[in-house]
């Protein structure tokens, strides 16, 4: 951000203490609600001013709830800042795919395991190279497993359910994914032709942009407890996946929007950005775009089952055991672009919502009837990944999230820089040796890929953590570095 724009975001925002910033609804005209900020002050002097201006338009939206948040990974997305989160009245709201993104229900997944570093270094490169050789990446990539348009459908309507029943994976993999891999309400007959015959052959396939497979080891633990419920100790080896709905959600989305964007005329909503096209919760055009976002965000956790069921096959074949043998187990699996119909009280008062979170994690307390029995006591495990190079990290929800931001966290570090000025500024293959200098192995399609991802075109993701830890969004339980990385 400019010294110029500095000085204005601080003659505009007011201070609620350390991590917390206040848009008020003066600031633009058509503002329902303020916005809440959750910056730490450095961070905050990286905030684009046109995210700052997102975040004001969405709280333009009609029946939008308390504040329009952006968490502080927040940066300009489309319609919605990326790390935005609103919530609508489920009767008196909207429903935007600019509050969702284009890929439906990216999200992340962690696997512990019974290794420790020292018996994963020794091979790491050539674990890494299986790895990569088994798991489908990069821009059109397509997978091994094909589905039929039967198969396609249960896939749209089951989620992760279908996934366990073609033996993929595991009922306790099932329990332990957000809402157990599944929305309901999916109705297949509101996905286009195209977006079936893009996601058809696309299952099991991490895609590219930031999407990867990360091993890792459990460097510090913050919480000894909840690193216990989640299986989790120092030395440990575990591995991420991150990718979402692929093709599928990609299409699905441009399909309703322009659906959306002449619902938005026809229900006389104004408009503060194009972008944000929408139309009332309970509109037709509305409810068939949730059932069609709902069949993408069904089909995106099938997609991480998959590639997790192939990933452990790779390191049965590696250390010669079953995978429940070296202790393969699903941590958790969270979604971070995903609007869902949620209860949260305001005011006092109980009411269902469409809580719409882009680059946002959920981030649900201990207690809560929608975490499996395990994790009762230590609330939801929330996966914030690092940047190829730097620290990822697991926390645990809490009861403060639900009343600050509606049971919402961060989901990443944030980008600082963008890909087109990322591949003019570094080559690919001088991050991958920088990298490897430390010990981390990188494998990509190609290396403009690595340069696009480098960890310095992103923030600080042990900054970005502590906001919501120190805001009790969120609270550390584990931190994990990375040891290898396969890149889209």
């Amino acid at each position: 951000m400019s010294q110029e724009n500095e000085k204005s975001v601080f003659d505009v925002l007011t201070r609620i203490n350390d991590n917390t910033w206040e848009l008020p609804e003066d600031f633009k005209p058509g503002m329902n609600v303020p916005g809440r900020i959750f910056l730490s002050r450095s961070l905050l002097d990286a905030l684009e001013w046109d995210a700052l201006d997102q975040v004001a338009n969405v709280a333009s939206l009609p029946g939008i709830q308390k504040y329009s948040f952006a968490m502080p990974d927040a940066h300009i997305g489309y319609g919605f800042p990326i790390g935005g989160v609103a919530a609508f009245d489920k009767d008196t709201g909207v429903i935007s795919p600019g509050g969702v993104g284009f890929d439906i229900n990216c999200g992340v997944r962690l696997i512990r395991s019974n290794l420790m570093e020292d018996d994963v270094r020794p091979v790491l490169t050539e674990l890494l190279d299986a790895l990569f050789e088994a798991i489908p990446t990069g821009v059109g990539s397509k997978s091994r497993l094909r589905v039929n348009d039967v198969e396609l459908d249960e896939v749209f309507t089951q989620g992760v359910k279908w996934a366990v029943e073609n033996g993929y994976g595991s009922v306790a993999d099932m329990e332990h994914c957000e809402s157990k891999g599944m929305i309901p309400g999916a109705d297949p007959s509101k996905v286009s032709i195209k977006a079936r015959k893009r996601g058809r052959p696309q299952i099991g396939t991490l895609g590219s942009g930031n999407h990867f497979l990360e091993v890792q080891y459990v460097d510090k633990i913050y919480d000894e407890k909840a690193a216990e419920a989640f299986g989790l100790k120092e030395g440990q080896i575990t591995f991420m996946i991150h990718c979402g709905s692929r093709g599928a959600g990609h299409q699905i989305c441009t399909d309703h929007l322009q659906i959306l964007t002449q619902a938005s005329k026809k229900y006389k909503i104004s408009l503060a950005d194009k972008q944000l096209a929408c139309a009332p919760a309970q509109s037709p055009e509305a409810q068939d775009y949730f059932k069609a976002m709902a069949c993408a965000a069904n089909y995106a956790w099938v997609n991480r089952h998959v590639i997790m069921h192939w990933s452990r096959e790779v390191f049965e074949r590696f250390f010669a055991k079953e995978f429940g043998d070296l202790g393969l187990d699903l941590v958790y699996d969270v979604a971070h672009n995903v609007a869902k119909l949620e209860e949260h009280t305001v005011d006092g008062k109980k009411k269902e919502l469409y809580v719409h979170r882009k680059g946002a994690t959920r981030a649900f307390p201990p207690g809560h009837h929608d975490l499996p029995e395990d994790y009762r006591e230590t609330g939801q495990p929330v996966i914030i990944p690092g940047s190829m190079g730097t620290a990822s990290y697991v926390l645990h929800g809490t009861e403060d999230a639900m009343d600050i931001s509606f049971g919402s966290a961060c989901h990443g570090a944030g980008r600082v820089m963008s890909r087109s000025h990322a591949k003019r500024e570094l080559r690919g293959e001088d991050v991958q040796k920088s990298l490897g200098s430390r010990g981390i192995v990188v494998r990509a399609t190609q290396p403009s890929l690595i340069a696009e991802e480098a960890p310095q075109v992103y923030k600080s993701s042990s900054e970005v953590v502590n906001v919501v830890h120190d805001l009790g969004i969120a609270k550390k339980v584990a931190r994990l570095l990375p040891m290898g990385v396969i890149k889209g």
